[in-house]
């Protein structure tokens, strides 16, 4: 194992890191996006790894994670699993919130995604589990694109 091959997240754990060229990591990514836009979500969930995987950077991992979870969340609605629905998106909130933070702490510019919109969109969905915990009333989230 080389020491390029994980990459060590806030928790302590390491994680997988397989190292991608950028316009590798940007197609797979469009590619991930496309698929959670079209419904198709545990083909989002499978396009979006290799963009994570792919690179080092905290924020980046953190985001691609969140929106892996995001996508996985829907899975599980497909299945008709609430209880799955609530678990990956609280994940994917806890994510997205460590983006936020990786993004400010590196100073990094802001994120191409509404972070703050993508997450109380999910807030919403966790609303709405909480009072129909049989399944939701809400569908998934857009992907909110930040304004330039």
């Amino acid at each position: 194992m080389t020491a390029r091959s994980v990459v060590v997240g806030r928790d302590g754990r390491a994680k997988a890191y397989r190292p991608l060229p950028e316009a590798d990591r940007a197609a797979a990514l469009e590619a991930g996006l496309g698929a959670y836009e079209q419904g198709d979500f545990f083909e989002a969930h499978e396009l979006l790894e290799p963009a994570w995987m792919g690179t080092d950077v905290p924020a980046d991992r953190a985001l691609l994670q969140g929106l892996i979870k995001l996508a996985a969340a829907y899975v599980h609605a497909v299945r008709g699993n609430p209880a799955g629905i609530v678990r990956n998106l609280e994940g994917a909130r806890a994510r997205l919130l460590e983006a936020e933070e990786d993004r400010l702490a590196a100073g990094l510019p802001d994120s191409w995604l509404d972070l703050s919109g993508l997450s109380a969109a999910i807030d919403l969905r966790l609303a709405d589990l909480a009072a129909h915990p049989n399944g939701p009333n809400l569908g998934p989230p857009q992907l909110p694109r930040s304004v330039p």
